[in-house]
């Protein structure tokens, strides 16, 4: 039996919860020793620059001289979002899929991403969960971290290849490494449930807390708890609160109910009924459900719960919810 969280993540791969793809930042310069003669200074990079700025078809212009005059694999990557997107040239899928393809050809991590959700999604040409996974995993050998967190959820899903929970670890944990908060809750969770690792809550602690400054909602809400009850790390309740509140605004149930709870109760933050009501009927209508808070309010004075009400409807009007 897989647990909430776990199955929480896999659905991920079901239904196609890919990162945001990479493939217009710029690598990074590898660091070199000292020399006797300096480095020779880097090319800067026109193409990208014009469409950092919006300067779409100075971008395309651009990509398209340094293809013809260098093959260049990122200028052609460039020109497979450009086309992706429609920016500066008509939306052409089927072109941004050739592009990206004779990009990824060339050894382009990035395009070799792009390229993979295109066949994962059915974007461009036939979809392919199989050539997706063949391009999710090189794009991983290259050191390309959302390849790695896509490459784990379909070990982890269990359906493209057979479950492996240590396999998906090792791929979330190579993403986690370079920084990649999804990868990181994934990680976390991993340890939290001792599957494919072993069971460390310190450890889980740690990489939700990693993934929670990076502002991953779900790990807001599971590091907040975890700090609230002391689980893998120190007792704080008060440090709770603030990833509890940013959680709550971002739309997680979950932590509209704890947060309400806290300003019922007093712990963590100063007691605050009003606040506690209006979050609890927020929690409630997104489908979260608390007994304590249903009794906290429904004790309440009948204007100060109207008060809260009234307080809630603008947050849960902004959800898509109904009270």
């Amino acid at each position: 039996m897989m647990s909430r969280r776990m199955k929480q993540i896999a659905v991920a791969a079901t239904s196609i919860a890919l990162l945001a793809s990479t493939a217009l930042a710029p690598a990074a310069p590898v660091p070199r020793p000292n020399t006797a003669a300096p480095a020779p200074a880097r090319e800067p990079d026109v193409a990208y620059g014009a469409y950092q700025r919006g300067l779409f078809i100075t971008a395309y212009n651009e990509a398209k001289k340094r293809v013809d005059e260098k093959s260049d694999p990122k200028a052609m990557t460039l020109l497979g979002e450009l086309y992706a997107e429609g920016l500066g040239v008509a939306r052409n899928e089927t072109t941004a899929a050739d592009w990206y393809r004779r990009a990824a050809e060339r050894g382009d991590r990035e395009a070799m991403f792009a390229l993979a959700v295109f066949r994962m999604t059915g974007r461009g040409g036939p979809r392919s969960t199989e050539e997706a996974a063949r391009l999710f995993a090189a794009a991983a050998k290259l050191g390309h971290a959302s390849s790695a967190y896509n490459l784990g959820l379909l070990y982890l899903e269990g359906q493209m290849f057979p479950q492996d929970f240590a396999k998906a670890a090792e791929l979330f944990r190579a993403a986690a490494d370079a920084g990649n908060p999804e990868a990181q809750y994934a990680l976390a969770t991993l340890y939290m449930d001792g599957r494919g690792v072993p069971k460390d809550l310190r450890m889980a602690a740690r990489l939700l807390g990693a993934a929670a400054l990076a502002q991953h909602v779900d790990a807001e809400v599971e590091y907040a708890i975890a700090l609230f009850n002391g689980t893998g790390i120190a007792k704080n309740e008060a440090a709770a609160a603030p990833f509890l509140r940013r959680a709550a605004h971002s739309g997680s149930p979950v932590a509209q109910s704890r947060l309400a709870f806290m300003y019922a109760t007093g712990r963590g933050i100063p007691a605050n009924p009003a606040q506690a009501a209006k979050w609890h009927l927020v929690a409630k209508a997104g489908g979260t459900n608390d007994q304590f808070l249903e009794d906290f309010v429904r004790k309440m004075k009948l204007e100060d719960r109207t008060a809260a009400e009234q307080a809630a409807k603008p947050w849960i009007a902004a959800l898509g919810l109904r009270p």
